[in-house]
């Protein structure tokens, strides 16, 4: 006998074809659903990780900041200081100075030549003075040349004038002074 499936089975395995599928998309749309929670949150997490660590360096950038600001003052002042210890040796050096050169100038002034005013501006010293002739001036030129406390002598103005109703020679010369070193003895204020 010949058999005649009367049931509709197209429809059938067409309908469960689109359970089939619903489901499948169903399982789908929850894995993506679940994806983008999961890397939403794994995102989110690495953030607040990373602002955390941005706040940590903010803070440990303001210690810095005020370590530098610390070491800044720290530099001035040791600049301050050794600008104050440079004064101070400068001083202790060239205390004796004075007296070395006002000792050279008695000792190199010749007879017949007496001084006026005799000023220090730094290394020069400007001598002014009286003279009963040129060639004492001269002489006192070459000596100052000659003395290991000065150098560079040289004549500014001679010209004739009158001192107590004598005639003489109003002179103007100026001469560098140079540093000595002194021995370390001297120094520490013991005797030249």
């Amino acid at each position: 006998m010949i058999r005649i499936n009367l049931l509709p089975h197209r429809e059938l395995a067409r309908a469960s074809r689109r359970r089939q599928f619903t489901v499948l998309l169903g399982v789908a749309v929850a894995a993506g659903l679940v994806t983008v929670v999961l890397g939403h949150a794994v995102i989110a997490a690495q953030q607040s990780n990373q602002d955390a660590r941005n706040a940590f360096l903010t803070q440990e950038i303001t210690k810095l900041d005020s370590q530098i600001g610390e070491i800044k003052k720290i530099r001035e002042q040791t600049q301050a200081l050794l600008a104050r210890k440079q004064v101070v040796e400068t001083l202790q050096s060239n205390r004796t100075e004075v007296v070395h050169l006002f000792d050279q100038m008695i000792r190199l002034l010749p007879q017949g030549l007496y001084l006026k005013s005799f000023k220090q501006a730094g290394d020069v010293v400007t001598i002014t003075g009286y003279t009963q002739s040129s060639a004492r001036v001269s002489t006192l030129m070459r000596s100052l040349d000659d003395s290991p406390w000065f150098e560079s002598a040289g004549l500014v103005e001679i010209k004739a004038a009158t001192v107590n109703n004598l005639r003489a020679n109003e002179f103007v010369l100026t001469v560098k002074q140079t540093r000595q070193q002194l021995d370390d003895a001297t120094d520490k204020g013991g005797k030249a």
